[in-house]
């Protein structure tokens, strides 16, 4: 009785790659078997740096095609070739020196907010500084650094960020209509944050701050793996609920090894501006015991100050509107030690 090819296939199954527990079968190395008279013909095309695995898998199937009933000859037409080299990726960001996200575990904290200071501020200090808005979901930085033009395009057709009180600003908020949603899956997200981080054109830059979404989702894991973040900056407000949130975004920096550089305590407090009166609206200090149980650092309290929201929304960060106020006082403080801290050797 004939051989079948159903027959010499199941032989194949029998011999494994050398060293691994795959068949030549499964990965897809067998392109064809012809059967006549007894005759087995089959074409192995083998994918491998090493010449002796390809001499070791050719006798292996020998062997067990000749084993096989009714297979008078057996004829291997194999080819060997060597894996093609994979180019390496290019390194994402070659002339910014420092990156750091600012994140926190929950929305409505203010971590926006924070970022467009801190970035203000670094700038401010005399640092080169470039804002990435990586809140895909909602992205403000547009409106909060009072950028009005729309991103162009150079001549190597890279994206230029736009200029917000001289920091080098890119949101997906410049390239949709206010009102329009972004209703996108997980991979629709990486794929934006890599186009950011790809074909924007950042230049020289010492520092880019990174305005991530809230949460621990899938920007907050692009972002960790697809750059080398110097740091991250936890965003909290003093209520229980939003500390637990915190806690978690902590986590998820410690697990994909990116240096925590410590909490802030947003909406800390509210002083009356007729009485004077300092008010702990949301209650005080919750970030500052959090910092202290996770050993961290803390990074200061921001306060409670109405020009903050109505600079926010004119497009006038505190630190640029009324530098003089408490609450850029504590934006200053966060980008000096955040400073501090990515330097220290």
């Amino acid at each position: 009785m004939d051989v079948t090819q159903e027959q010499v296939r199941e032989a194949l199954r029998q011999v494994r790659f050398p060293g691994l527990t795959r068949d030549i079968v499964s990965f897809g190395f067998v392109r064809g078997i012809a059967v006549e008279h007894g005759a087995v013909t089959v074409a192995l095309a083998l994918t491998t740096a090493n010449p002796e695995a390809g001499k070791e898998i050719e006798r292996e199937a020998r062997r067990v095609l000749e084993a096989l009933p009714g297979v008078r000859e057996v004829r291997l037409d194999a080819t060997v070739d060597a894996p093609q080299a994979v180019p390496p990726r290019p390194q994402l960001l070659p002339g910014v020196r420092f990156k750091v996200a600012v994140a926190s575990g929950k929305g409505g904290v203010g971590k926006s907010t924070v970022a467009a200071n801190l970035a203000v501020a670094l700038r401010r200090a005399g640092h080169r500084v470039g804002l990435l808005d990586a809140d895909i979901y909602g992205p403000s930085q547009q409106m909060m650094m009072g950028c009005q033009e729309r991103p162009r395009v150079n001549e190597a057709e890279k994206i230029l960020p736009v200029d917000g009180h001289g920091v080098a600003v890119m949101s997906l908020g410049f390239l949709m209509e206010p009102d329009t949603p972004v209703i996108w899956r997980g991979p629709m997200v990486m794929k934006a944050l890599q186009q950011f981080l790809e074909d924007v054109e950042w230049g020289e830059l010492d520092f880019l701050v990174v305005d991530l979404p809230p949460g621990t989702g899938d920007a907050q894991l692009t972002i960790t793996q697809l750059i080398p973040l110097d740091g991250a900056v936890i965003v909290t407000t003093p209520q229980d609920v939003a500390l637990i949130d915190a806690r978690k975004g902590l986590a998820m920096f410690q697990k994909v090894n990116v240096p925590v550089l410590g909490i802030i305590e947003n909406m800390a407090t509210f002083v009356c501006p007729h009485c004077g009166k300092e008010s702990a609206i949301f209650k005080r200090g919750g970030g500052k015991r959090t910092a202290q149980g996770l050993d961290v650092p803390f990074l200061g309290e921001v306060p409670i100050d109405p020009a903050v929201v109505v600079g926010g929304d004119a497009g006038t960060p505190i630190v640029v509107g009324e530098p003089s106020s408490a609450a850029a006082r504590a934006f200053v403080a966060l980008a000096d030690e955040v400073v501090r801290q990515v330097r220290r050797p």
